[in-house]
């Protein structure tokens, strides 16, 4: 298995530090409002790389991160219930975003079941604990406002600060406007704690006898949450390129702070943005789109996970609608095919299907090269339509299907079978038209398309499919 590794910038083997095991960490949602389709686009990367990995033979342990406090969550907060505590209103909005976000998460393709969810709210005493850590160790410092993590104290203890990227002035610049920076000593220096404010939810903190009730920053979260499940050093970080930094490069900087040659993660595995009509999301252009959003179209969400797969991971992603009908109308012509497994032709020959599956797995195990393989899908997908599945090749079609399903999350295998009055009907037909009696052929074609089921006529049988 080939991956691109952000930490080396080279693509490289990827062996995990337990040949039994791989363990991975993705970074989640930040649960204060519906997740928008370009961070549900960046899980929908790792799960798939989750899956190609698990191909190999290799288990996996995926670990996800919820934030339910950082500023946008509390200032959310206190603006959906102002007459609440501020620890009530925080624990009953990221609850219900929370509950949103794992329902968008199955309905594209993102099984929860496969995952470690956690929660920074449960973790608040082991990132106390970290920061008491880094605290002695001389790497943080309490200032009026909270506690920050010293840049410079890492960079003279030997540590290399810019690992996934090259830090600049410009950069930094953007990561204290845009991100959870509360900068002191140094521009560089990020807030490990913030002591609280009027009308906060806050944790007690005694630091060194100092008293500083308050919350944790966003970055220490991470830090923490990741050790707490996969351990440290651990296999696979995961999350879009905005994540690279800061966030990315100063949990480096926290897990590994007065360490010995420590890693915290042996690869780092970002995803490219999702653009929208060619543009990046924002909020002036109107352009945030949800899950919720594609329902209220009438657009299966899973078609939203096809269009993101479209594109390799490390390329930027169009979304359009016009792109997402296309999408909508492949993951259609996908299931028509996978509908045949209810449907035993008279049909002789047996089809190659391992040879495509093959070339499927192997183009996922290269880098996670999602277009190649839906090529691959799609030249499967003809090559089935056009030949057929005999009767006694329907078991191994069965596993194709199932095994397609577990590479690329489509639910090819979650529809059902026509009911037996539709079956009826098309037996119907079947007689009519071994009658010649073409005329009640057509009236009954017509009674199938009302059902929506359309019906091709095929020298080895009729075969159906749904309108949808």
């Amino acid at each position: 298995m080939k991956l691109y590794n952000t930490l080396t910038k080279s693509i490289e083997e990827f062996t995990p530090y337990n040949e039994l095991e791989a363990r991975i960490y993705s970074c989640g949602p930040t649960v204060y409002n519906d997740v928008h389709i370009g961070n549900i686009s960046s899980f929908i990367h790792a799960d798939t790389m989750r899956r190609s990995l698990e191909s190999t033979g290799i288990k996996i342990k995926h670990a996800m991160n919820i934030t339910d406090v950082d500023d946008k969550t509390i200032k959310r907060s206190r603006e959906q219930a102002p007459d609440k505590s501020p620890m009530d209103a925080l624990m009953d909005l990221t609850a219900h975003y929370t509950d949103t976000f794992m329902h968008d998460m199955n309905a594209v393709g993102n099984d929860t079941s496969n995952y470690t969810f956690i929660k920074a709210t449960d973790n608040i005493d082991g990132m106390k604990s970290m920061i008491e850590d880094l605290y002695n160790k001389g790497f943080a410092y309490v200032a009026d406002d909270g506690v920050y993590f010293s840049i410079k104290n890492y960079r003279d203890n030997g540590k290399n600060y810019g690992q996934l990227l090259e830090i600049t002035q410009d950069n930094t610049q953007m990561s204290r406007i845009h991100n959870d920076e509360y900068d002191k000593d140094s521009p560089h220096d990020f807030a490990l704690w913030k002591t609280k404010s009027e009308n906060e939810p806050a944790w007690s903190f005694t630091l060194d006898g100092k008293i500083v009730d308050g919350r944790p920053g966003w970055h220490i979260e991470c830090s923490v949450m990741s050790k707490a499940v996969v351990g440290q050093p651990f296999d696979i970080h995961t999350g879009g390129i905005d994540l690279i930094f800061p966030h990315h490069e100063n949990e480096i900087a926290q897990s590994t702070a007065g360490q010995k040659d420590a890693i915290m993660a042996k690869f780092f595995y970002h995803n490219e943005h999702l653009l929208i009509d060619g543009k990046k999301m924002s909020k002036s252009l109107n352009n945030f789109y949800t899950i919720e959003d594609l329902r209220h179209k009438g657009i299966n969400p899973l078609a939203f996970r096809l269009l993101v797969l479209q594109s390799h991971y490390r390329h930027q992603a169009n979304f359009s609608w016009t792109n997402l009908d296309a999408a909508n109308n492949r993951l259609n012509g996908y299931q028509a095919v996978a509908d045949l497994r209810f449907q035993a032709t008279t049909a002789t020959e047996s089809i190659n299907l391992i040879a495509p599956l093959q070339a499927i797995v192997e183009a996922l195990q290269d880098d996670v090269n999602t277009p190649r393989a839906l090529e691959e899908l799609s030249n499967l997908q003809s090559l089935v339509a056009s030949n057929l599945v005999s009767a006694n090749q329907l078991d191994e079609f069965n596993e194709v299907l199932s095994t397609l399903d577990e590479l690329f999350g489509l639910g090819l295998t979650t529809s059902n079978d026509i009911n037996q009055a539709e079956k009826d009907l098309i037996s119907e037909r079947q007689s009519a038209r071994s009658l010649s009696d073409w005329s009640k052929s057509d009236s009954l074609r017509d009674d199938l398309l009302k059902l929506n089921i359309e019906i091709r006529d095929t020298p080895a049988g009729q075969i159906w499919s749904r309108i949808k």
